[in-house]
């Protein structure tokens, strides 16, 4: 796998996982204020949700990475 698709297979990853690790920890107030949306949460923490995502996948793409690298599957014909 070339540095661009491997970058472009961590992002793949790493938005998958962020969708995955967006709804961890949501507190909604009970009490909202006027012009807020009443799901809004309280704290979302995003910088610590994208370094936890960052993390997960790092560990998915060194094993897909590692599945494509040593040819446990491929997309291309078996060579004679």
């Amino acid at each position: 796998m070339g540095w661009g698709w491997g970058l472009f297979v961590f992002l793949l990853v790493w938005w998958t996982v962020l969708f995955a690790v967006l709804p961890w920890g949501i507190h909604v107030p009970e009490k909202t204020e006027p012009g807020h949306a009443p799901s809004a949460p309280e704290n979302p923490r995003l910088l610590l949700k994208a370094i936890i995502t960052t993390g997960i996948s790092i560990v998915i793409w060194l094993a897909i990475y590692y599945v494509i690298d040593n040819g446990l599957i491929t997309i291309r014909p078996p060579r004679p």
